[in-house]
């Protein structure tokens, strides 16, 4: 192999993995380093702590006065974590989060110093607003732009900082980050929910939706990755083949964690306990070097806020490790690649699920109710839901590798599908027979107490049990725009389904739980095109799919379209998530961001392509010549039967090269044409349709050059060793 892939390999396979202390126990120091309530009892006068929790409680304003007041607190405890700095700590719609540091250094008269932070300080700042996406609501011109404190998401030392969660919006009061329209959402379905569940008990004041993500991520060796261009500027390879052994023996699913791994897992797990993430699962995924973690679930706004931590935690923690962490949904190809499940439900401030069906579902009318409503939300915005999704990266993974299809639909399980049924039919006569059933494998093994539903992993948005799991979110996507959308539409569709039941209510003088049942025997016919319980791979699917007339869109230039249909936009103001303006200035910023992903991923493709592979294809390709030569010299007569496999060999080496060279050529030509066009919407689909079909047909030749050239030739770094090098 060429000496720097040799160096690399070497430098990967001799470094030794450094073990944490693993005994330490996770309850002394979960949340050691978050402002949270036992802490602010600590630092706050009571008035100023019943101020922050009436504010995350009931959603009061918090005076300036009193904010001065929890700031001085804030502060006082920060510096017993050894903070110097403060932020704001934010959220842009560039994909990750943000932060500006400032010192609570301030110099006195006398040549003195103290350490000063202030409510002011506290409750907002000014961040240049031009310099982050924003859709066309900033010019250059108008920089102006605030970040606001949001007391519901609890501030934390990082480092040697003090990071305050913050929304952040334009000097005219438009959504810049993901948070704000996450807010609104969840205000508008608390709103619609607790109406709703008023009628199975009076006290309820307050319903939350709540989040619980899984994150899977691929490890590599840092310096192995750091050899791939591809990976360096994409996040994904572009070219590559694959490996003999891949994921086909299943071994490494469930499989003993690595060691390597282990020790990047018990240090990110420290760090996540000490800022409060509750991170309480690990484990191998199906992919060679693909791990998964989940944490317990939590409120949606502070979950959000916790995953988009763990983000950039888990890369500078792989920093130590030497190792890098890949969250691109698709890095590499022919493997399963790389979601965030959407674990979601709603909860009263009781404590009650309202998503558990508890042993006997048909008895359940609470459950019911809001069981039905969000298969009723789902049919109604299926489009919508795929949208929200929808990312350059994504596009790789749906539809592959036990990542769902971009056909949304709802799997329930056999069992709740009867359910359906016999209420769809039968109303409040449907038989009340005990839904729970045990397995009882082996005598000596205690009964395995049944789910009320299997699991389909081929489903988009599945029921497992006591909440429901969007599997079709991407690894590296922000949870808030999946979120966003799917409380939206919960909000919408409950505030419709109370009009209703009131109607039958007072119009036609009906018992609560009878105009309870009878609309939802209404929801339950009207989408039953939404429910699918098979193969979403099948063909058959994708034909049944488009006979019910559910959608099917496959990229995101077409995925993006329904964001922005009339319907749309009137749903987003209706339930004041966003208004028109910020609805089109996102979907401006997600065509450019996918516009340039793929711009970005054609330079690399096409750099490495005559750059690398080329170049490394006719060395080679010229040692064969001169070994044929040398062979015609001595095999005069039998020259063509002697040298009958290397000439082939050249001449494929050859239509290779001119296969990669022609394509690339072709390829910038489609990218210099979709640079001209103006429309952003236009833009994005030239680069979908036009640039982007190249990419398979290029590294197609790349790969089959890969498999000729001699390895010791060869400069990249191969699959093989990326995803088998521990």
């Amino acid at each position: 192999m060429s000496s720097l892939r040799f160096q690399v390999l070497r430098d990967a396979i001799n470094r030794q993995a450094q073990y944490p202390d693993e005994k330490i126990r996770r309850s002394n120091i979960f949340g050691e380093n978050v402002f949270n309530e036992n802490s602010m009892r600590q630092y706050l006068a009571k008035d100023a702590f019943k101020s922050v929790l009436s504010a995350i409680e009931d959603g009061t304003k918090i005076d300036r006065k009193m904010a001065n007041q929890i700031a001085a607190g804030m502060k006082e405890w920060a510096i017993t974590k050894g903070a110097t700095h403060y932020t704001h700590w934010f959220q842009p719609l560039t994909g990750g989060t943000a932060e500006k540091h400032d010192a609570f250094f301030e110099p006195i008269g006398g040549g003195g110093a103290i350490e000063i932070f202030g409510g002011g300080q506290l409750a907002q700042q000014e961040p240049d607003a031009s310099s982050f996406p924003s859709g066309g609501i900033r010019n250059t011109f108008e920089a102006r732009g605030y970040t606001a404190w949001d007391p519901s998401s609890p501030a934390f030392v990082f480092g040697t900082t003090l990071c305050i969660p913050t929304i952040f919006v334009s000097y005219t009061g438009e959504a810049l980050d993901y948070k704000t329209p996450l807010l609104r959402a969840l205000q508008a379905v608390d709103k619609a929910a607790t109406k709703v569940a008023k009628y199975f008990d009076s006290e309820v004041s307050k319903v939350q939706a709540t989040l619980g993500w899984e994150q899977e991520y691929f490890l590599i060796d840092k310096g192995l990755a750091n050899a791939r261009p591809d990976l360096v500027l994409a996040g994904r390879t572009l070219l590559g083949h694959s490996p003999a052994k891949g994921q086909q023996l299943d071994d490494h699913y469930f499989g003993s964690i690595p060691e390597r791994a282990m020790a990047f897992m018990r240090d990110l797990e420290i760090e996540c306990m000490k800022l409060g993430i509750p991170v309480k699962t690990r484990h191998n995924e199906v992919a060679p070097n693909q791990f998964e973690l989940a944490p317990i679930f939590e409120e949606a706004n502070l979950a959000v806020d916790h995953n988009s931590l763990l983000m950039d935690v888990m890369g500078k923690v792989g920093n130590k490790h030497n190792l890098k962490v890949l969250l691109h949904e698709k890095p590499f190809a022919g493997i399963n690649g790389s979601g965030k499940h959407n674990n979601w439900s709603l909860a009263t401030n009781k404590g009650v699920n309202l998503l558990s069906p508890g042993s006997t579902p048909k008895k359940n009318l609470q459950f019911l109710t809001f069981f039905i409503n969000t298969i009723m939300a789902v049919s109604n915005y299926e489009e919508l839901l795929r949208a929200s999704i929808a990312t350059a990266g994504n596009d790789h993974r749906l539809g592959a590798n036990e990542a769902p299809p971009a056909i949304v639909s709802v799997f329930i399980g056999s069992q709740l599908t009867t359910v359906l049924n016999e209420l769809g039919s039968q109303g409040k006569n449907a038989k009340n027979d005990d839904e729970s059933k045990v397995l009882d494998v082996v005598p000596k093994i205690p009964e395995i107490l049944l789910d009320n539903t299997d699991r389909n992993r081929t489903s988009p948005f599945a029921f497992t049990g006591n909440k429901f799991e969007f599997r079709a979110v991407g690894s590296s996507s922000n949870c808030s725009s999946p979120m966003t959308v799917l409380n939206m539409i919960m909000a919408k569709q409950l505030k419709d389904f109370q009009a209703e039941v009131e109607e039958l209510r007072k119009g036609k003088k009906m018992p609560k739980n009878d105009a309870i049942l009878e609309v939802l025997k209404k929801y339950i016919k009207a989408s039953k095109a939404i429910l699918f319980e098979g193969d979403g791979y099948s063909e058959e699917w994708e034909k049944e799919a488009k006979k019910r007339g559910l959608s099917n869109n496959k990229t995101t230039p077409a995925a993006l379209k329904a964001k922005v249909s009339k319907e749309a936009i009137a749903l987003f103001e209706e339930m004041e998530v966003m208004n028109e303006r910020e609805v089109e200035a996102r979907n401006e910023i997600e065509l450019e961001a996918y516009t340039m992903k793929i711009q970005i991923e054609g330079r690399v493709l096409g750099d490495i392509a005559r750059n690398h592979v080329i170049p490394t294809a006719i060395r080679y390709q010229n040692r064969l010549i001169e070994n044929v030569q040398r062979l015609k010299d001595i095999f005069e007569d039998d020259f063509k039967k002697v040298a009958k496999e290397q000439m082939e060999l050249i001449r494929a080496i050859s239509n290779h090269i001119s296969e990669i060279n022609s394509k690339v050529t072709a390829m910038i030509d489609e990218r210099k044409k979709a640079n001209k066009i103006e429309s952003s919407e236009k833009q994005a689909e030239a680069y979908c349709n036009k640039v982007k079909p190249y990419f398979e047909e290029i590294r197609y030749h790349c790969d089959k050059l890969e498999l000729m050239v001699d390895d010791e030739e060869w400069p990249l770094i191969k699959y093989r060793e990326l995803l088998f090098t521990r």
